[in-house]
């Protein structure tokens, strides 16, 4: 068979197929078309950590696997949303499903292409032929992906787009992705509106979706969700946006059973078992959330998509449970994972969190006492966010169970709840991990309901003309607090009523400086803002 381009022959694939025969076969296809390099794996948890080191120019994935729930999707699913497929990469899913619903799931996920069973080898050609002149044709938008200029990809991508020239249709998601990553909201969504008029898809309609709820318009993008899960409800992806919209408005319950439906479409997806687990530890269904984690723990602890948040709740559902054998044993694993990553402090503090449960296991109270204080010592930091600051709740929760009277727990919950309480979902989370302790949750809420307050009033002074006083309340509360939906507030305020502050310029700098110390990404429930149905670009390019 001739060579379907000049550069096949320096190509590298991967076939990923629990069927050796259906292997041995895609091998010597691929060697016909002029590939040189082939390598096999049957299973999709050793094609993960294959594709976690090694770059591969094509993949071949079959979509079902015997003996796994996994499936070829969840692979691509979760290697795409970890940035772990460079651009150059082709992917093909080999399936037998032709229903739109499987097909249009997989097309949507930053797939290549699909091959439907049976096929022959000029399909397989045709498919990959056309994969990689794809990719050369938008060469000039992958790589100033690759050197991280993202002003200059959209740019590229709005032009052909505009044009209407080839492959405008994949350039235009590439766009659109690319806008929200630049915080340029309104105009992903027109570009996503554009799209849907000139071509209707269910991924430009989730997009619409994305840049509603990144814009903090909830119910609008409560409304798009419901409208495309009622069209398409097999897409998994859509129900992973809307858990985040319930989430945004504290509904935790609401949000736990979105993420089961995404969950049980994708049985095999490590990401969505993780974050499913996760809310259910948080919304106190913790029989449901310890099988779940320990089952993500027996599929992927050693994969780079394993998030070590899951074991540390694994810790505390173990210690609950009066597990000592199990805390230690996911303990020992947290010790492993640091002494390949010493310098994370992410870790040293998961680590921290579990010697003081292994304390309180041992009837060890001062020891244990000691090591809160350590912790807490750390809650002013630029770096504690939402999640450290939830496994402090709750390791002083189960050490005041133990202890007579801790006089000092009470104003460091009412220092994190000042600083975290940011919306009524941090707000909600806290609450949550209070346990039982009613006066913990309710000082959980009373600085929630101070913290909007404070919101409140500076909005009523910017209304009536005294915009400089609301800001100058926002920053100063911003300050005391570290709260950083004060701190942004008295950035959006300023910059609305700039043109009537003397001293605009300094107010402006005291809020970069707060900004810059406090407003960090405050960590999902496994520390990870993924673009849930997100293109998520394909490169190694952190998001």
């Amino acid at each position: 068979m001739a060579l379907m381009d000049r550069e096949i022959q320096n190509a590298s694939a991967l076939i990923i197929d629990s069927n050796s025969t259906s292997r041995s076969l895609l091998s010597a296809q691929l060697r016909d078309l002029g590939v040189q390099q082939v390598r096999q794996a049957s299973r999709v948890s050793d094609a993960r950590v294959i594709l976690e080191h090694k770059t591969y120019d094509i993949v071949l994935c079959d979509y079902h696997f015997d003996g796994t729930e996994m499936s070829g999707q969840d692979l691509l699913d979760e290697l795409r949303r970890e940035h772990l497929l460079p651009y150059s990469t082709v992917f093909v899913m080999v399936t037998g499903e032709a229903s739109y619903a499987k097909v249009a799931e997989a097309a949507e996920a930053a797939l290549d292409a699909y091959l439907i069973k049976p096929y022959t080898s000029a399909s397989l050609a045709d498919r990959l032929a056309h994969a990689r002149h794809r990719k050369r044709v938008l060469k000039d938008i992958f790589e100033a992906i690759e050197k991280q200029e993202f002003e200059a990809a959209a740019a590229h991508c709005l032009k052909r787009f505009n044009a209407r020239a080839e492959f405008w249709l994949y350039a235009a998601r590439i766009g659109a992705e690319l806008l929200l990553r630049l915080n340029r909201h309104e105009e992903a969504h027109k570009l996503y509106d554009a799209i849907i008029e000139a071509k209707t898809v269910p991924w430009a309609r989730l997009g619409v979706a994305r840049s509603e709820l990144a814009a903090g318009n909830l119910v609008a993008a409560r409304r798009t969700l419901e409208t495309l899960i009622g069209d398409i409800p097999d897409h998994a992806d859509s129900y992973d946006v809307m858990g985040r919209v319930q989430m945004e408005q504290g509904e935790l319950e609401a949000a736990l059973e979105t993420y089961r439906t995404a969950a049980k479409l994708t049985p095999g997806c490590l990401l969505r078992q993780q974050r499913c687990g996760s809310l259910a530890f948080y919304a106190g269904q913790r029989e449901e959330s310890l099988k779940m984690m320990e089952r993500t723990m027996a599929q992927g602890l050693r994969s780079k998509l394993f998030d070590m948040l899951s074991l540390v709740l694994i810790g505390f559902m173990r210690f609950d449970n009066k597990d000592i054998k199990g805390l230690k044993y996911a303990h020992d694993a947290m010790v492993q994972e640091l002494e390949r990553r010493p310098q994370s402090k992410r870790l040293q503090r998961f680590e921290a969190v579990f010697r003081g449960l292994r304390h309180l296991a041992e009837h060890k109270v001062g020891n244990a006492l000691e090591l809160a204080r350590q912790l807490s010592a750390e809650a002013d930091g630029e770096d504690f966010d939402l999640e450290a600051a939830s496994l402090l709740v709750g390791l002083w929760i189960r050490l005041s169970k133990l202890a007579i009277q801790l006089d000092e727990m009470g104003p460091i919950m009412s220092q994190l709840g000042l600083r975290f309480c940011t919306s009524k979902a941090s707000s909600e989370l806290l609450v949550s991990v209070s346990e039982d302790n009613e006066a913990v949750a309710n000082e959980f809420r009373s600085c929630h309901t101070r913290i909007f307050g404070v919101a409140e009033t500076a909005m009523r002074h910017s209304m009536r003309g005294s915009a400089r006083t609301g800001v100058e309340l926002l920053i100063q509360q911003g300050e005391s607090t570290r709260n950083a939906k004060l701190i942004d507030m008295a950035s959006l305020v300023l910059k609305r009523h700039a043109e009537k502050i003397d001293d605009a310029e300094q107010l402006a700098e005291r809020i970069s400086e707060l900004q810059a110390r406090y407003v960090i990404p405050i960590a999902s429930l496994n520390n990870r803002n993924r673009a849930a149905g997100g293109l998520a670009l394909r490169t190694g390019a952190p998001s």
